[in-house]
């Protein structure tokens, strides 16, 4: 395992490279700490080790992740904490008290549970990317849908509509011709006339009302087709701003605060420690 401290992009299978810290090799068939000693015999002092395990401290707070999901390398990096603080107090120079432990468990826990809510914040952010792909391609798909029922409902009016347009205009035409008749003595008076021309106006009228009504039950399916393909419209434009807003970090790492942050505070303990070792060891009480 192992991280990179500098910001390019590599691809998610590549690993960071180890600090100069964990590099290091014992000179001796058993294991020692990552912190080194100074020649053969003489050892590091407290001051020393606390120095060597700062730097390694401030390069982890630092470490910038290469590409999402950056939760894939909090394993990793707690793990290089956490040998990074063994190894500083694993040291003969170090007496690690109850203060420090205390302070030191404390911090890796809360790291630790600061790392998990990101990587459920993490997944929770892919998740909203896929639906916001999704989100997007339904609304393309929204527009096609909508256009290929308002032809097809223009088709079918004008196909049941037609018969009813026609028999309309032969009506007309009927009553026109009913008109131009005239009237003699062969029994074709005045009243039988108006009679004829009353028949067909009733009947013309009819059509009209029967046409008109049809045009009218069309004209509120379009009204409904229009409406819920608005609603629908409008529903996703919503929920697509809603998935930008909670991606719109998704290219950063969130856990780049908490993790300097834990550092940092780590940083403050092991200084502690180190001045109240020295302090101790030249009789001085630690200030």
């Amino acid at each position: 395992m192992g991280f990179r401290s500098g910001g390019g992009r590599h691809g998610s299978g590549e690993k960071f490279q180890k600090s100069a810290h964990e590099k290091a090799k014992p000179k001796i068939g058993k294991k020692k700490p990552d912190i080194q000693y100074a020649g053969d015999t003489e050892a590091l002092s407290a001051s020393e080790v606390a120095q060597k395990t700062l730097a390694s401290l401030a390069n982890l707070g630092t470490q910038k992740f290469a590409l999402s999901p950056f939760s894939q390398y909090y394993d990793d990096w707690f793990v290089n904490l956490r040998q990074v603080v063994s190894g500083f107090e694993a040291n003969p120079a170090i007496e690690a008290d109850e203060a420090f432990e205390k302070e030191r468990t404390r911090i890796f826990v809360e790291v630790e549970s600061e790392l998990a809510k990101l990587r459920i914040r993490e997944t929770d952010i892919e998740s909203s990317a896929q639906s916001l792909s999704k989100s997007n391609h339904f609304l393309v798909e929204l527009d096609v849908i909508y256009a290929g029922q308002t032809r097809e409902l223009g088709l079918k009016r004008n196909e049941e509509t037609e018969q009813q347009t026609k028999n309309v205009h032969d009506l007309e035409e009927e009553v026109a011709k009913i008109h131009q008749l005239r009237t003699s003595f062969l029994g074709f008076t005045k009243k039988t006339k108006q009679k004829k021309l009353d028949e067909a106006t009733q009947r013309l009228n009819a059509a009209k009302t029967e046409l008109q009504m049809a045009l009218e039950n069309f004209s509120v399916e379009q009204d409904k087709l229009h409406d819920e393909y608005e609603r629908k419209k409008q529903e996703t434009i919503e929920r697509i701003q809603s998935l930008e807003v909670a991606i719109a970090n998704i290219e950063s790492d969130a856990s780049a605060g908490a993790r300097e942050k834990a550092t940092a505070t780590l940083a403050e303990a092991l200084s502690a420690l180190a001045q109240r070792k020295s302090a101790a060891l030249s009789g001085v009480p630690a200030s």
